[in-house]
């Protein structure tokens, strides 16, 4: 399966048509989703009338020149706004709900020519690292289907690991783009807030969420990751969280000029063996690419996961609250798992909220004091591959290793505020993806994205089995490395 900027790259030199590329992913959906069911809403015939505009627009000159995207198959995260589609938050609360506007990003998804397939599956409210709910039932991992693909831009990740979209859009306040690609064997960036624009979000990026919470591209490759983030970034006026940053484009010999700190986990918990054995090897292949690497684990990691905790878990429960009221019955297991693991601890007082506030600019200044020697950290995505569907604690190193301790290794960098991208790098005993995550200072997206580019070129994207069983003779089915 190709990355999204070769496709690009046939497009535009008229090898392929919109169309044919259109029915190429329209057929494998047909063919993969019934087992996956990674989509929220999909409707071929409106595919195949977008992509015949598409190619008329690319025929008639008066039209205009091609936008970057032009006719790239592209799904979205169905908790991001787009008009026409449904965009229910997993929930039967939403059921039914079609924006009539677009988010921010997703216009400009069809401003530079995306050809949108349609939303995916998410768990509902987005507050779990497992795709479920009872609007649009389970997602399935391509790399075994008795295993999750994450969450919650779960079905995001499915689709485009198993070649059904090339690249598209997640959201992440917790590790929600970046657990999936670590899971399904693909790459994202979770960017620094606002870089690209959180409007249309649903629900609002807004409060604690504002710091916590992005819109990231996911893809196949870094370079595709890349280009989605050159395309979509750029300040919203209109939105007081988006900084009006401008893009940058880092030299190899520039981005060598960071000093890359790893460690393998936080001190506290274990991760497995192969995973270990992944960021060792992402580290070497940095080495050997001229980088100075060092061991180097912040000190703040464990106070910035109690943060996380109380402004993701409780605050997040706290916001919900209003809209579920009377209405439990009808919410999911994976929701009302949510809320148990909510109400566990005290609830926030007034003094206990503004406590934490002031802590988390203590603490992110903190974090960031320490990595001036280290602006650049490797480290694992969680501390196993795939679960299977509704575990929730695991034995790792002789230990009990429970489900938000798993994925903690991302949430740290929500409450930084910090941009941070996965590459996969190695494989689990059962030959599950292992992905790394490299994290940059907030507003030094570029330098998280170069970087791992360089780790994503040294390893690569691999399809799994069941996405290579096609009769697809438009993409090719075997493995690459950038």
């Amino acid at each position: 399966m190709l990355p999204a900027v070769r496709q690009l790259e046939l497009l535009r030199a008229g090898e392929l048509s919109v169309a044919e590329l259109a029915e190429a992913h329209i057929g494998q959906i047909e063919r993969l989703n019934p087992a996956l069911n990674a989509f929220a809403d999909f409707d071929a015939e409106r595919v195949r009338a977008e992509a015949r505009r598409l190619d008329a627009a690319s025929r008639d000159a008066s039209k205009g020149t091609r936008g970057p995207l032009h006719g790239l198959p592209v799904t979205v995260k169905s908790s991001i706004a787009t008009a026409g589609y449904r965009c229910e938050i997993g929930s039967l609360l939403h059921e039914g709900d079609v924006p009539s506007e677009d988010a921010v990003v997703v216009a400009r998804l069809r401003a530079a020519g995306a050809l949108i397939l349609g939303t995916t599956n998410c768990p509902e409210f987005l507050m779990a690292y497992e795709t479920a709910n009872l609007l649009h039932g389970r997602t399935r991992n391509p790399w075994d289907l008795e295993r999750t693909p994450g969450g919650s831009s779960g079905g995001e990740s499915a689709a485009i690991a198993a070649g059904m979209s090339a690249a598209g859009l997640g959201s992440d306040s917790g590790g929600s783009v970046r657990v999936p690609a670590h899971f399904t064997g693909i790459c994202s960036l979770k960017p620094t807030p606002g870089r690209i624009p959180g409007a249309g979000h649903l629900p609002p990026c807004v409060g604690p969420f504002s710091t916590l919470g992005a819109i990231g591209p996911m893809a196949r490759t870094m370079q595709d990751v890349s280009l989605l983030f050159r395309v979509l970034s750029g300040q919203d006026r209109h939105d007081p969280a988006s900084p009006p940053v401008a893009l940058r484009e880092p030299s190899v010999e520039a981005l060598r000029g960071n000093t890359i700190g790893v460690f393998e986990d936080d001190g506290l918990l274990p991760v497995t063996a192969e995973t270990r054995a992944a960021v060792r090897a992402a580290a070497d292949a940095l080495r050997s690419e001229g980088f100075r690497v060092e061991p180097f684990r912040p000190r703040t990691l464990e106070p910035l996961r109690q943060l996380w905790w109380k402004f993701f878990v409780q605050c997040g429960a706290m916001f919900y609250a209003p809209a579920i009221r009377g209405k439990e019955d009808r919410l999911s297991p994976i929701f009302r798992e949510f809320l148990r693991i909510a109400e566990a601890p005290p609830p926030l007082t007034a003094a206990s909220l503004l406590d934490a506030w002031a802590e988390l600019d203590l603490l992110r200044a903190e974090t960031l004091a320490e990595m001036d020697e280290h602006p650049v950290v490797l480290c694992p995505v969680a501390s196993l591959p795939a679960f299977r569907h509704e575990e929730r604690t695991w034995t790792i190193e002789g230990r009990a290793v429970d489900y938000l301790d798993a994925v903690r290794h991302t949430q740290w960098f929500n409450v930084l505020a910090a941009p941070a991208a996965v590459a996969p790098v190695g494989r689990s005993s059962e030959g599950l993806p292992i992905g790394v995550q490299i994290v940059a200072r907030p507003f030094e997206d570029e330098t998280a994205l170069g970087v791992a580019a360089i780790v994503d070129a040294a390893f690569g994207y691999r399809p799994p089995a069941m996405a290579t069983l096609s009769s697809i003779a438009l993409l090719p089915l075997t493995p690459y490395c950038l």
